[in-house]
């Protein structure tokens, strides 16, 4: 069974609703806007957080120790439906709704946000077949996923192009009913372990053409002669999740594996971020409320001066500040998965939740080590895994920076 009997009444009760995770009526709320979860939210929020506090927690330490793929974390999360929430209906999937799985997210990544990417990156490379691949495709390599828990990864990424996608060397020819796919992609997460990509070439050599016109996407498998992953990648944190190059060398795509239609492929990969913004910024909630729920339990438990360090108002003011990020970046993420499953095209409000959630993560942990004192500088500490896990944050699927980007070309857009 790929779903167990509870996740699936989850799943009809989803889709039993016209809205995607609001369920309340006149009589409960007084204003036009309800901040309280559906019972369907509740279940899902309920269950990753039994999973997280079993599962992931207790092992979370070791796997950032060893950098070891968590593949049992990964198949346990398969078997009680935490894995692959998106997947249509149409192939037998839940189709959760963004809210839902960023809700997901967030518990997930508060018992180790390398864990959570692990996870969630696989959702990243399904996305944009989820939302312009065609019935076949759908069914081949999304269906995959139903029964056996196998990954997928996003390929768009190079050694020499990060932010700058338009500046994407890798490239695809066409030839007859293929196409010769050859570059290099770096720091695919889940590279190493999926069992396909998504992977952006430019098919048009023409220098001038705009991005909206020269990338083609397209489905490639893992086991296709000329695919290679490199070498793990061992880096600051986020340790559990497996990031690595690959190269693409002279690598034979049939045409039926191109996403869309030729051309599109840029299209498609921003797309896909306006829907996967949102969770990444819900796992840097997560991150940053396990930073004040570690640093409150040492502020009651350390004392100075004949009193838990709590009491004193210098580590009383860090910790309110904490709560007021937190609190700030869930709602912006909330915001943000609302207008996404309205069918909204929402650049501008995951943009919004990504940095600030980005930022409060990472401050929160800088917070949280300073509360620690010495005992946060130390790797038997956790707080210093949560600093070392929230930087990546700040960089990966759009840097901050790119975040204002867009936000500030949204605000002068409104303008015009």
């Amino acid at each position: 069974m790929s779903f167990s009997k509870q996740i699936f009444n989850y799943w009809l009760k989803r889709n039993s609703l016209k809205v995607p995770f609001r369920k309340y009526s006149s009589s409960s709320t007084k204003s036009g806007i309800c901040f309280t979860l559906s019972e369907t939210s509740k279940e899902f929020q309920e269950l990753a957080r039994k999973f997280t506090k079993e599962e992931i927690i207790p092992k979370a330490a070791e796997y950032d120790k060893t950098g070891e793929y968590p593949w049992d974390i990964i198949k346990k999360a398969h078997e009680i439906g935490l894995l692959n929430c998106h997947l249509p209906a149409e192939i037998g999937g839940m189709d959760l709704s963004i809210f839902d799985g960023s809700i997901i997210c967030e518990e997930l990544a508060y018992g180790c946000s390398g864990i959570e990417t692990a996870i969630e990156a696989n959702s990243l490379g399904q996305t944009p077949v989820i939302i312009a691949g065609n019935k076949e495709q759908k069914k081949k390599y999304l269906g995959r996923h139903i029964d056996e828990a196998i990954l997928a990864a996003y390929c768009v990424t190079e050694p020499g192009t990060g932010s700058d996608v338009n500046s994407v060397k890798t490239k695809a020819v066409k030839k007859g009913d293929e196409y010769i796919l050859n570059g290099q992609k770096m720091w695919i997460t889940n590279g190493g372990v999926a069992s396909w990509y998504f992977v952006l070439a430019r098919t048009d050599p023409d220098p001038k053409t705009p991005a909206g016109k020269a990338f083609t996407g397209f489905i490639v498998d893992r086991n296709w002669t000329g695919v290679t992953p490199g070498r793990k990648e061992i880096n600051m944190g986020q340790r559990a999740s497996d990031t690595r190059g690959i190269t693409f060398e002279d690598v034979r795509v049939p045409k039926e594996n191109v996403l869309g239609a030729e051309g599109v492929g840029f299209k498609i990969a921003m797309a896909t971020f306006d829907r996967t913004r949102t969770p990444v910024a819900a796992g840097a909630v997560g991150v940053a409320q396990r930073c004040l729920d570690e640093a409150k339990k040492y502020a009651l438990e350390r004392k100075t001066f004949g009193v838990p360090i709590a009491k004193h108002q210098a580590i009383a003011f860090i910790l309110a500040d904490m709560a007021i990020g937190i609190e700030s970046a869930r709602l912006a993420y909330y915001k943000a998965a609302y207008e996404a499953d309205q069918g909204e095209n929402n650049p501008y409000y995951a943009s919004i939740a990504k940095a600030l959630a980005s930022d409060v993560a990472n401050k929160c942990a800088s917070d949280a080590v300073q509360v620690f004192g010495g005992n946060g500088y130390n790797t038997e500490y956790p707080v210093e895994k949560l600093m070392r896990d929230a930087k990546i944050y700040q960089i990966y699927e759009g840097t901050s920076q790119i975040q204002r980007l867009i936000i500030s070309r949204a605000i002068l857009e409104k303008m015009k």
